[in-house]
Parts: structure tokens; sequence; C-alpha cells
């Protein structure tokens, strides 16, 4: 268990920089987060191959990943696990947007994200993230900061869509303030 006063994650406020970093993607090359970007960005940090919620979710993404795609977002999954469970989940769920892996615990922590260890060696063999959705704006800042400190509570795909849409076409800001 690693010292909790020494690797706290602080959160990340709506309308910040959103950290910049890069994680190894499924089929090759890499998932790139954060920066300035041509499009918005929908991120989903998913807990991993262990987590039913986690492939419920992803499953539903994929029902609307055209729709995000449409509506202007690249869209992109990461966990922290490694590329056999990912390949695994892709092999078995047919999942086609991008996926990175192996996510450290400092870009976890960057995020703001919340870290468990794992409760048995049959859930995982690692740390991993506890759930986040971002969607991004252009200029690389956070218009949603969505976390979760378990697999329970997360925004419905649909009505995230409909609200970034709606966002969008209204030129609306950055709402709340930490």
């Amino acid at each position: 268990m690693t010292d909790s006063t020494t690797s706290q994650s602080t959160k990340l406020p709506a309308g910040a920089a959103f950290p910049t970093f890069e994680v190894p993607k499924f089929g090759g090359g890499s998932v790139k987060v954060g920066g300035e970007s041509d499009r918005w960005t929908l991120l989903i940090v998913y807990r991993g191959k262990h987590c039913g919620r986690c492939k419920n979710y992803l499953n539903k993404l994929e029902k609307t990943y055209g729709d995000w795609e449409k509506a202007g977002f690249d869209v992109a999954c990461i966990s922290a696990d490694p590329i056999e469970k990912v390949s695994d989940d892709i092999e078995k769920f047919g999942w086609t947007f991008d996926i990175g892996y192996d996510l450290q615990e400092p870009e976890m922590r960057a995020m703001g994200l919340y870290v468990s260890d794992p409760l048995s060696t049959q859930e995982t063999d690692r740390r991993f993230a506890e759930p986040g959705i971002f969607c991004l704006r252009p200029d690389g800042t956070a218009q949603i900061v969505a976390i979760s400190n378990g697999p329970a509570a997360r925004p419905d795909l649909d009505e995230l869509l409909d609200g970034m849409i709606f966002t969008i076409e209204n030129d609306r800001p950055v709402r709340g303030d930490a």
C-alpha cells in the first residue's frame, strides 16, 4: 500500500488545462491526452478488465460511438490494464474506439482520479484508477470533470452527449468553480 500522504490526487477543476501525457494504444501507436486539438475529446478512464460495470459502460459507449464522432468528438478510453487484458476485452466485445493501456499512477493523480488497491489477486494485480469521464475542449481545457470513487456512479452517456451538443451549439462556458 502506498503512503496516502505523498500520493494524494489533487482534484482537477473544471476549466483547467488538462494534463498532457501519452499511453500505449491497442493496435499500435499511442493515445495522446490533453493539449490542443482540432476537435473535442471524450476521455473515459475505466477500472479495467476486472470490472463488469466498466464493460457494460464501454458496451454502451460502443453503441453511441458514431454519434460522439458525428458531434465532433475524438473518443478514447484508458486503463491501467496491461495489453493482454485489453486485448482479451476487445476480442470479446468488439470495441472500435481507441483504447489505451498501462496508465500509471502519476497520470491518474494528475487527472484527479481516485486510485484503489485490488481487494484480491482475483480482482487484479495492480493499483488502478476509479472511473473518470472528461469532456475536453479543443483548447485542451476540461469542460466536464466527472470522477467517482467506485464503479457505480458515472454519467449517462446519452444525457452527456445531448448536453455536450447543446454546450457546443450554444457556445456555453465551463460551469462551476472549485
